[in-house]
C-alpha cells in the first residue's frame, strides 16, 4: 500500500532523439485526471496500487443491468420477458444494506429492463455490443467500450446505458466527452460519419439525444488532447519524483464522500463524510 512518503520506482527515460511516446488511456482515465489529479495518481500510477473500498450497491446494479442487456442479444429468439431471467443471472449481491434491499432492487431492475426492451419495440441486432473502439489522433491514443452501436437505416448511432438515480438530459448527451470520443473512434474505424449519440436511462426508459457535427466532435477531441497533455506532463514528473510530485493536487468537495480511494487521502476524508454503500439508491 502506497503511503505519502513512499516513492514510486523511477521509469526508464527515453533515449535522446526518440519521439515522445503516445499517451494511452480511456475517456474515464481522462476524466479521472480532470476531476482529481490525486485520485488519478493513486489509481493509475502508484505502485503498489492503493486498495480500493468494496463496490457500492449502485455499481452492482449497473453492472448487472449492463450484463443482462449484453447477454439478451445472444438468445436465439429474445423477448423482453427473457430479460428478467438475465437480470437474475447477472445480479451481484454486493453493497446493499441487507438481503431485503438487494431483493427489492433486483425485482425493480427485472421490471425496468423488461419494460425498456418492450417499449423499444423491434430493434435490429446492433452492429456492436460492448464493442471496443480505439481512436488514434496525432499524439492522442484512446480506447474504450461502447455499450451498443446501432445501424439505423445506414446511420451509425452510439448508445450508452445509464442506471443512475438522475435521469440524463439532451444536454448531458451533448456535453458528454466519452460519447463524443466514441463517436469519433467509430467514425474513423468504420469510415462512416457518426453524429447521433444517445443516453438510455433504463429505469425510466428516457432517451437523451444529441446530433453532433464534425466540428463539435472535433472540439471534444481537442479537449481530450488538452487534458491528455496535462496528464502526460504529470506522468513524466511522477516518473522523476514519485509521490513527491506536486502535479497531482487533490480536488476536494462533496464527491469525496463517494471516492473509492478516500482511505488514502486525509484531505478527502476531511472534506466530506463517507457515504454508505447503498446511499445512491433512490429509496434510501
Amino acid at each position: 500500500m502506497t503511503t505519502t512518503g513512499e516513492q514510486a520506482a523511477p521509469r526508464q527515460a527515453a533515449l535522446p532523439g526518440m519521439p515522445e511516446p503516445l499517451w494511452g488511456g480511456s475517456p474515464s482515465k481522462l476524466l479521472a485526471f480532470l476531476d482529481c489529479p490525486r485520485r488519478y495518481r493513486m489509481q493509475y500510477l502508484d505502485r503498489p496500487s492503493p486498495e480500493k473500498r468494496r463496490p457500492r450497491a449502485h455499481t452492482s446494479v449497473g453492472i448487472a443491468v449492463h450484463n443482462a442487456l449484453r447477454d439478451w442479444w445472444d438468445l436465439p429468439r429474445p423477448t423482453p420477458e427473457d430479460a428478467a431471467r438475465l437480470v437474475d443471472r447477472a445480479w451481484i449481491d454486493v453493497g446493499f444494506r441487507d438481503a431485503e434491499q438487494s431483493r427489492r432492487w433486483r425485482e425493480r431492475m427485472r421490471e425496468a429492463v423488461t419494460a425498456y426492451l418492450r417499449d423499444a419495440g423491434p430493434v435490429a441486432r446492433p452492429v456492436g455490443i460492448e464493442r471496443t473502439v480505439s481512436l488514434l489522433s496525432d499524439d492522442l491514443r484512446l480506447q474504450g467500450r461502447v455499450d451498443r452501436l446501432d445501424d439505423r437505416d445506414g446511420e451509425l448511432v452510439v448508445v450508452d446505458y445509464k442506471t443512475s438515480r438522475s435521469v440524463p438530459t439532451d444536454d448531458d448527451a451533448r456535453t458528454s466527452l466519452p460519447l463524443a470520443l466514441y463517436a469519433a473512434a467509430v467514425w474513423k474505424m468504420f469510415r462512416r460519419p457518426v453524429r447521433r449519440v444517445e443516453l438510455h436511462h433504463v429505469p425510466t426508459g428516457t432517451v437523451a439525444v444529441h446530433e453532433h457535427t464534425a466540428e463539435s466532435i472535433g472540439r471534444h477531441v481537442e479537449r481530450a488532447r488538452s487534458i491528455m497533455r496535462d496528464a502526460r506532463r504529470a506522468d513524466a514528473d511522477f516518473a522523476r519524483h514519485g509521490t513527491g510530485s506536486e502535479l497531482f493536487p487533490v480536488v476536494t468537495g462533496p464527491l469525496c464522500g463517494w471516492c473509492d480511494l478516500r482511505a488514502h487521502c486525509p484531505e478527502g476524508r476531511a472534506a466530506a463524510p463517507e457515504r454508505s454503500d447503498w446511499a445512491a439508491l433512490e429509496d434510501d
